[in-house]
């Protein structure tokens, strides 16, 4: 009888055992688990960041180029807006030179 009593508490400290081991082994992969999502919650916020940071990049290098055109096409509207000033002031002096000699020329054979 005590043999079978000692192979009872002998299974039954056996079997504590291998609840604590179970126990134990569940705790790391608990805790791997839980290091492996904040890995991967890290590496989403990395990614994300680096996306952000992209779009950002791009946003400014469209708005420079936007800017840039804008530019051109500004100084296309000057550049055309002074070329045809000095159309147009010759043409004035031209009428005024006209006007000017034509009243010498009535004033000089009268």
């Amino acid at each position: 009888m005590r043999d079978v009593i000692q192979k009872m508490l002998e299974a039954e400290a056996e079997a504590k055992r291998l609840v604590s081991e179970a126990e134990a082994e569940a705790d790391r992969i608990r805790a791997d688990a839980r290091r492996r999502a904040q890995q991967m919650v890290e590496s989403a916020r990395q990614q994300a960041r680096a996306e952000a940071d992209r779009l950002l990049r791009e946003a400014g290098e469209q708005a420079e180029r936007d800017r840039e055109e804008a530019l051109r096409r500004a100084t296309r509207t000057i550049e055309q807006e002074v070329r045809l000033a000095p159309d147009r002031r010759r043409e004035a002096v031209q009428t005024v030179v006209r006007a000017v000699v034509g009243e010498e020329t009535g004033g000089a054979g009268g």
